[in-house]
C-alpha cells in the first residue's frame, strides 16, 4: 500500500485518497523497481489485482518509462489468467499484494511528464480467443498529444477530486485517474464498486469531496436507487460520465434530474479506441445518441451499418501478434469493432446494436464464443449458444440455450443443467458464467449452419429457465 495515502473505512469497501504529490513519488519508486528488475522500453509487466492506489501508481510509473502494463481482470480463475499471461510474455507478473508492495520500495527515478503508452487490455471476439490490444510505445510528442486528448476533453485540473469506481482493468479508470493526478488533482479510489461506499464517498466520507467520476450505467442505476430521496449527494460533481453499455433512458433522465446542468456526459468507445462524446445538452437535443466524433476523429457508417472511426496517429493499435485480426479491423486508416449504427444529418451517432458476439453485463464485456467453447466440453451437449437477456440490475445477463445430445443415454435435463453449472463454476470467472439455461430442440442457423445468436432470445420466448 502507498504509505502516503490516507485510508478511510466505508463499510466493507476500503476507500483510499491519493494526492498528486504522493502519487508522483510512488510512481518514481515503482519505475525504479522495474528498471532495477531489468524491464525497459516496450517490455511488459502483468497485473491481476483489485483496484488500489498502489496498483494505480505502479501502472503509471511503468507507463511513464515506456514499460507497458498488461491489466487483467482480477476475478479471472487461475487457468484463465495464466493463459493470458503466457500470451503477453511479460518480464514481471504481479498477482499478489506482497509483490505489488515491493514495487513501492524501489529507488526513485526521474519520470517523463506523460505516459508513453496505453496499458494492454485483452478483448475477445467471434472466435472466443482473447487477444491483447497493443498500442506500442509513444515518443515524447505523441505522449503529450495522447495525454491532452483525454485530459483536455474532460478539463481535468488541480482542483479536481476524481472518484475511481470502476476496476482498473477497465481502460477508462486509468485514463481518468491519470488525467487527474498528472494535472495536479486528487483521486479517491474504491477497492471495488459498492453503491453504499460510492454514495458515502460522494458526500465526503474519505475527507475530500469528489468533483468528477465515471460509472457504468449499471453502477449508476444502483447508486441512483440507493440514494433516492436523499438530495444533495451529487451537488459537488462538475462531471459525471457514463459508458461501457447502453444506458436505459429512464436511468439517464433520472441522473439528469439529480445533477447540475452540464454535468452528465457519456461517451462511446471500446478497448480498441474512443469514438464519441456527448454532452447533456447534445443528448437532450438528440435523445438516444452517443454523441459526435471526439476531437481529431472522423466517424463513418457503412452501407451495412458498420461503424468506423478514423483516429489520430497515436491512437492506432494492433491485436497482439495477430496480423490477420488486425488487418480485418482496419480499412484506409479507420478501424471498427463491428458495432452497428447510423449518423444523423448533424453527425450524431446512434447505435442500432452491438456486435452479436458481445454481451455487456455490469459494464464488462462477455464474449459468447468464449462461454460456448468452455460449456461445449460438457458431455450430453449436442449444440449450444450463449446470448444476453435484459437485466434490470446488470443491463444484460449471460444465458445459454442448449440442445441435448439425443445419442447420449441416461441423461435428463436436470442432470445436464447441473453438469453445465458445475463446469462453469470450475472453468470461468463469475461474470462470464451463465445465469440461466434454456433447453431447446434446435437453434436458429444460417444456410451454412452458423448459429444466429441474435435470433436465439426471440426463439426461446416463454420457455422455462433453469
Amino acid at each position: 500500500m502507498i504509505s502516503e495515502s490516507r485510508v478511510a473505512a466505508s463499510g466493507p469497501t476500503a476507500v483510499e485518497v491519493l494526492t498528486a504529490a504522493d502519487a508522483e513519488a510512488a510512481q518514481g519508486r515503482a519505475a525504479g523497481f522495474l528498471a532495477a528488475a531489468g524491464l525497459g522500453v516496450g517490455d511488459r509487466v502483468a497485473f491481476c489485482l483489485p483496484s488500489s492506489s498502489a496498483l494505480l501508481c505502479a501502472v503509471l510509473g511503468a507507463l511513464r518509462t515506456g514499460v507497458i502494463p498488461v491489466l487483467l481482470n482480477a476475478t479471472l480463475l487461475d487457468d484463465e489468467r495464466d493463459h493470458l499471461i503466457a500470451d503477453a510474455e511479460p518480464k514481471l507478473v504481479v498477482t499478489d499484494i506482497a509483490t505489488l508492495a515491493a514495487l513501492d520500495t524501489g529507488t526513485p527515478v526521474e519520470l517523463p511528464r506523460y505516459p508513453r503508452g496505453r496499458p494492454m487490455h485483452y478483448t475477445s471476439g467471434t472466435t472466443g480467443r482473447s487477444k491483447g490490444v497493443w498500442s506500442g510505445v509513444w515518443d515524447e510528442s505523441a505522449a503529450a498529444e495522447a495525454f491532452a486528448d483525454e485530459a483536455d476533453l474532460w478539463s481535468f485540473g488541480p482542483d479536481d477530486v476524481h472518484l475511481v469506481c470502476s476496476p482498473m482493468y477497465h481502460s477508462v479508470s486509468v485514463r481518468f485517474a491519470a488525467g487527474t493526478l498528472l494535472r495536479g488533482g486528487t483521486c479517491v479510489i474504491l477497492g471495488r464498486f459498492e453503491a453504499t461506499a460510492a454514495l458515502a464517498a460522494l458526500t465526503g466520507s474519505a475527507g475530500v469531496i469528489p468533483t468528477t467520476t465515471f460509472m457504468a450505467p449499471s453502477a449508476l442505476a444502483r447508486l441512483l436507487a440507493l440514494g433516492r430521496g436523499l438530495p444533495g449527494q451529487f451537488n459537488s460533481l462538475r462531471l459525471l460520465v457514463h459508458a461501457g453499455s447502453p444506458c436505459p433512458q429512464a436511468v439517464k433522465r433520472a441522473a439528469l434530474e439529480r445533477v447540475h446542468d452540464g454535468v452528465l456526459w457519456e461517451f462511446y468507445g471500446s478497448t480498441e479506441g474512443q469514438f464519441t462524446a456527448c454532452s447533456p445538452g447534445e443528448w437532450s437535443a438528440h435523445p438516444g445518441s452517443v454523441g459526435r466524433a471526439r476531437p481529431g476523429r472522423t466517424i463513418t457508417v457503412d452501407d451495412d451499418g458498420t461503424v468506423w472511426c478514423r483516429p489520430p496517429a497515436f491512437a492506432r493499435f494492433q491485436y497482439w501478434r495477430d496480423e490477420d485480426k488486425t488487418a480485418s479491423a482496419w480499412r484506409d486508416g479507420s478501424f471498427t469493432v463491428g458495432d452497428l449504427g447510423r449518423l444523423d444529418a448533424d453527425g450524431y451517432l446512434y447505435l442500432d446494436g452491438r456486435r452479436d458476439d458481445l454481451i455487456i453485463s455490469g459494464g464488462v464485456n462477455v464474449y459468447p464464443a468464449e462461454v460456448e467453447n468452455v460449456m461445449s466440453e460438457v458431455g450430453g451437449v449436442a449444440r449450444l449458444a450463449a446470448f444476453g437477456l435484459p437485466d434490470e440490475t446488470w443491463g444484460q445477463r449471460v444465458c445459454v440455450a442448449v440442445v441435448p445430445d439425443a445419442t447420449v443415454e441416461g441423461i435428463d435435463r436436470e442432470h445436464l443443467i447441473g453438469a453445465l453449472r458445475s463446469h462453469a463454476m470450475d472453468r470461468m470467472a463469475g461474470y462470464k458464467r451463465p445465469k440461466q439455461y434454456f433447453i431447446v430442440e434446435a437453434l436458429p442457423t444460417t444456410a451454412t449452419g452458423k448459429v444466429q445468436r441474435h435470433r436465439v432470445a426471440a426463439q426461446i420466448g416463454s420457455l422455462p429457465a433453469h
